[in-house]
């Protein structure tokens, strides 16, 4: 009697646990009785993948701020490849992370073990070196946007490019009323989202500002409401915190997380770069895009960084289809002028529309099948 398949994978937060789930979940339609271990979010959990340790140890952001977990990550890190060395995978999936998964990865490598990355790291972007590291780590890339394909093949990597579930998973349709009658808002009402990010970092370097633009957006409208949604109950009490203390006034919701139902239903959305701002695109919604990092994490990274534009609508699209304002740029009353013109300009939104109908498109490939048969063949699965 042969052993089941046994596939190793390691996802480092939310939005590679929404990866990983789906990659799970494509294998197991193939191959039922695939085993999958290694470190999982709560999605991963729900397909039957066991987690080793707790993802959110891994779900640190930038630089400087990562200083504080090293030990602790490297502990980790140490102790899965010790794992998965003394009970080797038939192939190992490292989802993001790339900080983490490509060391493992090359480890793993080393020992025989095939190795899949899913979701580029932004070599494209900045240290554009580390190519040759990820080239030495990896068997097979699997890319989410089209022109991340094209840098690897240029490497000489194997590549393929998957699309992203979501485009699968949301409709082409607008889903705005929907999203109002599940969240019980007006059909009339004028609504504005405000992501400020899921990471408690975040929120500190980024919603004091997305209040103060929200507070220049209802002076000039008092007929706005806005709505946030929190990530867990640490995320929900600092923003509770830092609402009650700057706009205690003025008339936000605070839900917990439902960030898909708060973009649907939004006229427009302020938030934080990242994941969001390709699901705010693919629902069609028209975005101010803002970021900042610690003053030490931004110095460091602009000494290495290859791009013109960070927001991924303006990346796909290869010019400045939304407005984005990183570091010393965010400032509110330009933020605000932003989104006050999206608010109430018709024809602005409906260029964006068409723009974002193409990008999802595009990106409509069934991600998680064609990553899935990639990972299979690697495992010697036909």
């Amino acid at each position: 009697m042969t052993r089941p398949l046994r596939i190793g994978i390691v996802a480092g937060e939310a939005s590679g646990d929404l990866l990983g789930a789906g990659l799970i979940a494509a294998i197991k339609i193939r191959v039922p009785d695939a085993e999958f271990v290694g470190i999982a979010g709560p999605r991963m959990l729900a397909t039957g993948c066991q987690s080793l340790f707790a993802q959110e140890k891994l779900a640190v952001m930038g630089l400087t701020e990562v200083l504080p977990h090293v030990r602790e990550i490297l502990a980790i890190r140490k102790q899965l490849l010790h794992y998965f060395i003394a009970n080797p995978p038939d192939v190992f999936v490292g989802v993001d992370a790339p900080s983490f998964n490509t060391w493992l990865e090359l480890k793993l490598r080393q020992h025989g073990v095939k190795t899949v990355h899913y979701v580029s790291p932004s070599v494209w972007a900045w240290r554009q070196y580390r190519v040759k590291k990820i080239a030495r780590a990896v068997d097979h890339m699997l890319t989410l946007f089209p022109f991340e394909a094209q840098f690897y093949a240029q490497q000489g990597m194997q590549v393929t490019f998957v699309g992203h579930p979501l485009a699968n998973t949301i409709p082409l349709e607008d889903q705005q009323l929907q999203a109002r009658q599940t969240l019980g808002i007006a059909t009339d009402t004028k609504m504005i989202a405000i992501l400020p990010g899921s990471r408690l970092s975040e929120i500190k370097y980024l919603l004091g500002d997305f209040l103060a633009t929200a507070r220049h957006c209802y002076n000039e409208s008092r007929e706005l409401r806005f709505m946030i949604p929190a990530v867990g109950s640490r995320a929900r009490a600092l923003i509770e915190t830092m609402v009650a203390a700057q706009a205690p006034d003025m008339p936000i919701r605070i839900v917990n997380d439902r960030a898909h139902d708060v973009m649907a239903a939004a006229d427009v959305v302020l938030l934080a770069s990242g994941t969001a701002t390709l699901e705010a695109l693919l629902l069609k919604r028209p975005m101010v895009v803002a970021y900042r990092v610690s003053r030490l994490t931004a110095w460091i990274a602009r000494r290495f960084l290859h791009i013109k534009h960070f927001a991924l609508p303006n990346l796909l699209a290869d010019q400045i289809l939304v407005p984005e304002f990183i570091q010393e740029q965010i400032n509110p009353q330009p933020m605000a002028e932003k989104v006050l013109y999206y608010l109430f300009n018709a024809a602005e939104r409906q260029r964006l529309v068409r723009h974002f109908t193409d990008i999802h498109q595009e990106l409509r490939c069934d991600a998680s099948n064609k990553a899935a048969a990639v990972v299979l063949a690697l495992a010697g699965v036909v």
